[in-house]
């Protein structure tokens, strides 16, 4: 309720509190997934709304978002569902392809660049998860509890790569 939150670009901020708060409600109302009850929405300087094909080009184009749960297409590979989000965005598929084999091989991931992604481990379909959201070159990268599930490594792996995010694509997370 009366939510005044600004981010500014290649910041980091975390959202923290009890569970059921609404920290998720928060994430899907900057994420565009819902309509919040009053006020405005601003992002990148755009005044957010209009009707559900407009949000869904403004999320694919602006927004990248990684949720609580995974939302891989198993049966794809890892490859397939990194670059799946630029062939939406209207990417040709080999420009999507290079630059989610770019992706994979950056966070050394490339090796299982053909693995179906419901094979993956744990901690590598949430890295895939990242690199997904990232397919576009998003202005805004939204986690929903990215290290739920994961043990104390694969955390420490994870926010060592949302650090690095941050800093060498100049990203709001």
């Amino acid at each position: 309720k009366n939510v005044d939150f600004a981010v500014e670009r290649g910041e980091v901020v975390s959202v923290v509190g009890a569970s059921g708060a609404g920290k998720t409600t928060f994430l899907q109302i900057i994420g565009t997934l819902l309509t919040p009850d009053s006020g405005v929405l601003r992002i990148a300087g755009t005044q957010v709304g209009g009707d559900e094909r407009r949000l869904a080009e403004f999320r694919n184009k602006h927004l990248g978002f990684v949720f609580q749960s995974h939302h891989l297409l198993p049966e794809f590979t890892a490859v397939e569902n990194v670059y799946i989000p630029a062939l939406i965005a209207g990417e040709n598929e080999k420009s999507a392809r290079k630059r989610a084999l770019e992706l994979l091989d950056i966070f050394h991931m490339a090796d299982l660049a053909n693995v179906p992604a419901g094979s993956l481990p744990y901690g590598a379909q949430r890295r895939l998860e990242i690199m997904r959201a990232l397919a576009t070159s998003p202005k805004l990268l939204l986690l929903d509890e990215p290290a739920a599930g994961m043990n104390p490594q694969e955390t420490k792996e994870l926010m060592e790569m949302i650090r690095w995010i941050r800093k060498e694509f100049n990203l709001s997370i």
